[in-house]
C-alpha cells in the first residue's frame, strides 16, 4: 500500500502561547489526513453514511511526540495502512517538516473501527471497497 501525504500549515490557533503546536492538534492533523486519504480513494464520508450505512470511528491511538512543530511551519502528514482487519483498519501516521521528511516530529498508530452508522455497532468493512483501499486480499 502506498503512503499518502497531506500538507498542513500550522496556524496561530494550533499553537500554545510559545508558538509550539498544542499536543492535541497533532491528532487533528492526523484526522484530516485520514479524511483526505479516504477522499483520494474515491470515498466521501457523507456518501459512506448514505449509501453504505457505514462510518469509521477511532478505537485507539498511540502517539509519540518527538520534536515540536512551530507556528507557520509547513508540515507533511502521512497516512499508511499498517494492518487491515475485517472490521477495522490500523494506520501508521507520521508528521514531518515539509522541507525535511527525515525529521519526525510526531508519529502515531491509529486503529479505526468500521461501524453501522444507524446503530453504531461494529460491522465488516463493505466488500466493495475493502480489498484494494485497505490493503486486504
Amino acid at each position: 500500500m502506498k503512503e499518502f501525504i497531506w500538507p498542513v500549515r500550522v496556524y496561530y490557533e494550533d499553537t500554545d502561547n510559545g508558538g509550539v503546536v498544542y499536543y492535541a492538534n497533532y491528532l487533528k492533523f492526523m484526522e484530516r489526513a485520514r479524511t483526505e486519504w479516504l477522499r483520494a480513494q474515491g470515498l466521501e464520508q457523507d456518501t459512506l453514511i448514505k449509501d453504505h450505512d457505514t462510518i469509521f470511528a477511532v478505537r485507539s491511538v498511540q502517539v509519540d511526540y518527538l520534536k515540536p512543530a512551530l507556528f507557520n511551519q509547513l508540515l507533511n502528514v502521512s497516512v499508511l495502512v499498517h494492518k487491515p482487519g475485517k472490521a477495522s483498519v490500523t494506520f501508521d501516521q507520521t508528521i514531518t517538516p515539509a522541507d525535511d521528511r527525515n525529521v519526525i516530529l510526531c508519529q502515531g498508530r491509529i486503529k479505526v473501527a468500521c461501524l453501522h452508522a444507524s446503530s453504531l455497532r461494529p460491522r465488516p468493512i463493505p466488500a466493495e471497497f475493502s480489498m484494494e483501499m485497505f490493503g486486504g486480499n
